[in-house]
């Protein structure tokens, strides 16, 4: 039996996310602001949530065209909450819209998203090593650095467990639990 990291279960769209996606590093300015926008959006409810309207956010959100978002309008957040395949709280959605222009801002001053995000890890996946669930942290003092930055530069939803969870996504953290079939191949990408 393929044993994987705990909060996975059943779910077959879960277990694809672990298998597939969780903590293999990203370096797509879309998709990174992609991961952003969704941990923001789950705040308060279970990533599975999220996951099952992630198709639904694309469309809704243009493909996280992080330009076009920052130009939504007062009749884009009317459209968005009418939206039932999204959560429609009208914070997490004026959130979108702000996070969508600070990121203008970063990739401005950086060149890109990803160049900022990166540089928290000096370019490479952190490599940590928990026996177990219960061991792994909701947040660390890079994701209350990486939190408050951002919320200096105008985002919303960032909070350091928003952050961390969004570091543990997009691969700037390996926290696949020693015994996850995944923990090895997620660590042997941060050598490519």
């Amino acid at each position: 039996m393929t044993k994987r990291c705990e909060w996975c279960g059943d779910d077959p769209l879960y277990r694809s996310y672990h298998d597939h996606e969780w903590g293999v590093p990203i370096h797509d300015d879309r998709r990174l602001f992609e991961f952003l926008i969704l941990e923001g959006a789950q705040a308060g409810l279970s990533w599975l949530t999220i996951l099952k309207k992630r198709e639904n956010y694309r469309k809704a959100f243009h493909n996280f065209d992080c330009e076009r978002i920052a130009s939504y309008t007062e009749a884009d957040v009317a459209r968005l909450l009418a939206d039932s395949g999204i959560v429609r709280n009208r914070l997490k959605i004026a959130s979108a819209i702000k996070n969508a222009r600070a990121v203008l801002g970063i990739q401005a001053e950086f060149g890109s998203l990803d160049a900022y995000l990166w540089r928290y890890v000096d370019g490479l996946p952190q490599q940590n090593a928990w026996p177990s669930l219960a061991e792994v942290p909701v947040k660390t003092a890079l994701s209350d650095m990486l939190s408050k930055d951002l919320k200096q530069r105008g985002c919303n939803f960032v909070g350091s467990t928003i952050c961390y969870a969004f570091m543990q996504a997009v691969g700037m953290v390996n926290d696949h639990t020693l015994d996850c079939f995944r923990y090895e191949a997620v660590k042997a990408l941060s050598r490519q």
